[in-house]
């Protein structure tokens, strides 16, 4: 199964997210790619959407590689053998990625503050995945922020990166688990890149009245 682009993508992950319309979903988008993706989720389900900030920690000389993924609170999912970098060069790693999210987050929140997930069944939205490092670590984000449970949704990924993510979310769905996976942007005709900009654009359209508060 290929896709034609994220918005035709997020459309097929809507019809089968549909079940959790009457749960008070909150769909939470991972910068950049997932946010527009979970805006067009949260349109179908006729509810809020949001963020969760999460980065990718680069392997050093490999960076399309992950060696884990890092939250907005600096909390740290390690993925693969810990002998691939020194202990410098991991901290490094993570004090840049960090000093990235809070990027973000000053960006993002001169177009809204955060929603807090308390009391929301939280679908966490994603263009893909290929480690499952990332979306592991917005699990466990969110988690903090007591969700009435977690979903993970995604269209495309291998199955080692869905089973890591089953052992964290209360609910995984994924459209397409293809046998041979070696870029996510192999299962999209068109894989732009998501500017910040456009990510401020979409925070600006609040639904339902949302208040905005603090938290995510």
């Amino acid at each position: 199964m290929r896709f034609t682009n994220r918005d035709k993508a997020a459309c097929l992950l809507a019809d089968e997210l549909r079940r959790f319309k009457n749960q008070h979903p909150l769909v939470l988008g991972v910068p950049r790619g997932g946010v527009p993706m979970a805006k067009i989720v949260a349109d179908h389900l006729g509810c809020g959407f949001d963020l969760v900030l999460v980065h990718k920690l680069r392997t050093p000389g490999q960076p399309d590689l992950a060696m884990g993924a890092v939250d907005e609170a600096g909390q740290v999912f390690r993925f693969g053998a810990k002998a691939v970098v020194t202990p410098d060069l991991y901290a490094d790693e993570v004090a840049e990625q960090v000093a990235e999210i809070r990027r973000r987050r000053k960006v993002y929140s001169a177009a809204r503050a955060a929603i807090t997930a308390s009391g929301y069944t939280a679908i966490i939205v994603d263009d893909g995945l290929v480690t499952g490092a990332s979306m592991v670590a917005a699990i466990r984000s969110v988690r903090g922020h007591r969700p009435l449970r977690v979903v993970a949704a995604v269209p495309v990924a291998p199955t080692s990166a869905l089973e890591l993510a089953r052992a964290y979310a209360d609910e995984v769905v994924c459209l397409n688990t293809p046998r041979l996976f070696f870029a996510l942007r192999d299962f999209y005709d068109d894989f732009t890149p998501v500017a910040d900009s456009e990510v401020v654009a979409l925070l600006l359209t609040r639904q339902f009245g949302e208040t905005g508060a603090a938290g995510g």
